[in-house]
């Protein structure tokens, strides 16, 4: 197996191909017709065709250069990842639903080989081509673009497709039956925040504050609050790294001059500060799923995906629903305590993965995807909740922190040498700098 001699030629094309299949798999979420059968045939051949397509990619990558071995590193995070997975097949014994509960089951796992393999690509061509290394920050701020730029443009020429009527007909979100407005928002902030690591790495700068201009407007009227706070957070993190002084003074005086249209616009008009502090009529319902709901099936829950004994919670107390708005209670409903415990582990090994590693570049897309779809996890369908594309991102983190190229015993000799050399140094000037001292 040669490596191959033109490699600009064969990093574009990879590009192409991860940009295009990326883009599918992200649209495969999307209702995408009114029409039921015709939306399920779509999904499967979006989501499972994406990842049979990964499968060919990745054989052909490996076919045409060097092979190259992985290793888990710091493996606890996808462990109880998959021990989530076994307890959730495992619930299927007791779903109320186990039709629903077995296809939720597999669309999850199907986005996990899918996040093994994406990172798996792009792990071999950065080992084989270092210099031209494909960035993954590049992929998602090009595919977040390219959906966004749609319903931007759509809602132009199509507002009853792209536009949901919200509080009595009185307020349009971006987001249509297409997809929910929050959720939509939800990936116009992951947009941005991957098009602020771009800002860093990206040679031309030009396209990058187009995109960041036409997301942003997106985010702003898609009305999702939970994105907005997640894109101040992502541009506080992003100024606070920047070495520009007068990006961050910008920065201060653009949000201190933006804080009252934004409240005005998103708190008081939808509905006021009440409505805000209830979380849109959240908390209300959270506390019914757990106060009636949780006592029947308190230690397993009622299967995957399932929250009631009916395809619904309903109470007296609050509106009904078929899903928590909330992955955390999502998980407490359908897995029980035991399943909360064991995400709850997942996360805490995540993070630890997260501050062992001292790649920037790895913290900040870490950062950059799982801020939006952490806060997006509180009020809607989350990183555990029903098939969404923000399991896939949080799966893609997963693999993105745990998966690292085997190094062999010459490598492995060669770090020790180097770590001994440094340790020596170290000592040497702490003697000198203490004799002078002295």
């Amino acid at each position: 197996m040669n490596l191959i001699v033109d490699q600009k030629k064969f990093i574009q094309k990879i590009y192409f191909l991860l940009l295009l299949i990326l883009l599918i798999k992200i649209w495969g979420f999307f209702t995408l017709s009114e029409n039921v059968a015709i939306t399920r045939v779509l999904k499967v051949f979006m989501r499972i065709g994406m990842t049979v397509s990964l499968y060919y990619l990745n054989n052909y990558i490996v076919k045409k250069t060097k092979k190259i071995s992985l290793q888990l590193w710091n493996p606890l995070s996808f462990y109880f990842y998959l021990l989530y997975l076994l307890l959730g097949l495992i619930s299927i014994m007791w779903s109320t639903d186990p039709g629903y509960s077995m296809l939720q089951w597999v669309m999850a796992t199907e986005s996990l080989v899918f996040a093994f393999l994406l990172i798996k690509i792009l792990l071999t061509i950065k080992y084989n081509f270092s210099e031209s290394s494909v960035r993954i920050s590049f992929l998602f701020a090009v595919s977040c673009f390219s959906i966004l730029l749609v319903f931007v443009v759509g809602k132009f020429f199509f507002p009853s497709v792209f536009f949901r009527l919200v509080q009595g007909g009185e307020e349009s979100r971006l987001g249509g039956n297409l997809m929910n407005p929050n959720e939509l928002g939800m990936l116009s902030s992951l947009g941005l925040g991957t098009c602020f690591l771009e800002l860093r790495y990206a040679k031309t700068k030009w396209w990058v504050f187009l995109f960041i201009g036409v997301l942003l407007y997106a985010l702003i009227i898609t009305g999702s609050r939970s994105s907005l706070v997640g894109i101040f957070i992502l541009i506080i993190y992003s100024v606070y790294h920047s070495s520009n002084r007068f990006l961050k003074l910008g920065t201060v005086v653009g949000a201190i001059a933006a804080f009252p249209v934004v409240v005005a616009k998103l708190f008081i008009r939808q509905g006021g500060f009440d409505e805000v502090l209830s979380m849109t009529g959240r908390l209300p319902f959270w506390k019914a799923l757990i106060t009636e709901d949780l006592p029947r099936e308190p230690l397993f829950g009622f299967g995957f995906m399932r929250i009631a004994y009916k395809d619904t919670f309903e109470s007296v107390h609050t509106y009904a629903g078929h899903m928590t708005h909330n992955t955390f209670i999502q998980v407490l409903m359908n897995l029980g305590f035991v399943g909360l415990f064991i995400v709850l582990l997942q996360i805490a090994c995540t993070f630890y993965s997260f501050f062992q590693t001292n790649d920037f570049y790895k913290k900040t897309f870490f950062l950059s995807l799982f801020i939006p779809i952490v806060i997006n996890s509180f009020t809607e369908f989350g990183i555990f909740g029903e098939a969404n594309y923000g399991i896939l991102f949080y799966q893609i983190l997963i693999c993105w922190l745990m998966l690292e190229k085997k190094k062999s015993l010459v490598e492995i000799k060669e770090m020790n040498r180097i770590e001994a050399e440094n340790s020596l140094s170290k000592r040497f000037r702490k003697r000198v700098e203490s004799k002078n001292n002295y």
